[in-house]
């Protein structure tokens, strides 16, 4: 489960719940498009606030960002029972569904961030309509499902939303925490537990489901991606368990893409060194021209 510093926008940023064709979705949004806009989109069990400390930086750099909760994560709304709005191809058409409601005109095209899970979303939607985004980045995001460890911890949380609510799967998940993740350790900026805690009981149990199902089912679409052209940039961190970083090396070169590793930072960069992260897909996106 990523930890971001806060869940407190930034200066500047705004919270509120973007209207589109398929409905309302939690976004922060910070920074103007001097030099374009920005989608980033969460990982499994995450939400926007896992981008929050690099919306600052970002818009130092002259990028608008707009951090969103997918259908049914945190604090959009979703179904909670029925997992066929959260298929693949369904929230693909949400994010194109955003960009549409984000756009300055009908050529407006973005740079897409996906984390994790969202960059398997981010995958989808960018070869559903290529033609709308200037570049892909998939953060800590591999070529097919998740490594067999994390299957399994997959796995069991599936099985354990089956006989158990949100509020009962919390206190498991804190339970089996190792003690160097107990409170006040790693997460110094949250509010002993609550923000996480409230997070997870946004999340629809259907959407958690669905996702945890196209995490251990996703098929190898590297070849269909490399065949667009797009610019696509590969980053991560220098050691990672959901995708072995050697698999995202190599598919970093399948892609022809841009890689980088950020050291000191593991499956979630982004929140591990934003800095460095920042600074990483600012210097992608500048030398695109």
């Amino acid at each position: 489960m990523s930890r971001p510093f806060t869940f407190v926008p930034p200066s500047g940023a705004r919270a509120y719940r973007l209207g589109t064709a398929r409905g309302e979705f939690a976004v922060i949004d910070a920074g103007s498009p001097a030099k374009g806009t920005v989608l980033l989109l969460p990982g499994f069990t995450g939400s926007k606030e896992d981008f929050i400390s690099l919306h600052e930086p970002l818009a130092a750099a002259g990028y608008r960002t707009v951090a969103v909760d997918g259908r049914g994560q945190y604090e959009s709304p979703g179904p909670r029972d029925d997992e066929t709005p959260y298929a693949q191809g369904e929230l693909a058409q949400d994010v194109l569904a955003q960009l549409d409601a984000l756009a300055d005109g009908p050529d407006d095209r973005f740079h897409l961030v996906g984390h994790s899970f969202g960059g398997q979303v981010a995958r989808a939607a960018v070869l559903l309509a290529p033609a709308r985004f200037r570049s892909l980045t998939l953060v800590s995001s591999g070529p097919a499902e998740i490594s067999p460890s994390q299957q399994q911890r997959v796995k069991l949380l599936r099985d354990a939303l089956t006989v158990m609510d949100m509020a009962q799967v919390w206190e498991a998940i804190r339970a089996l925490d190792p003690p160097e993740d107990a409170e006040g350790e790693l997460d110094a900026g949250l509010d002993d537990q609550r923000d996480l805690r409230r997070r997870w009981l946004g999340n629809s149990p259907a959407q958690l489901v669905a996702a945890g199902r196209q995490l251990c089912e996703e098929p190898d679409r590297v070849a269909e991606l490399a065949a667009l052209r797009l610019p696509v940039h590969v980053l991560s961190g220098e050691s990672d368990d959901t995708w072995p970083v050697p698999l995202l090396d190599d598919m970093a070169v399948r892609l022809k893409g841009h890689r980088t590793i950020v050291h000191g930072a593991e499956h979630s960069p982004n929140t591990d060194r934003p800095s460095e992260t920042a600074e990483a897909l600012a210097t992608f996106w500048d030398g695109l021209g």
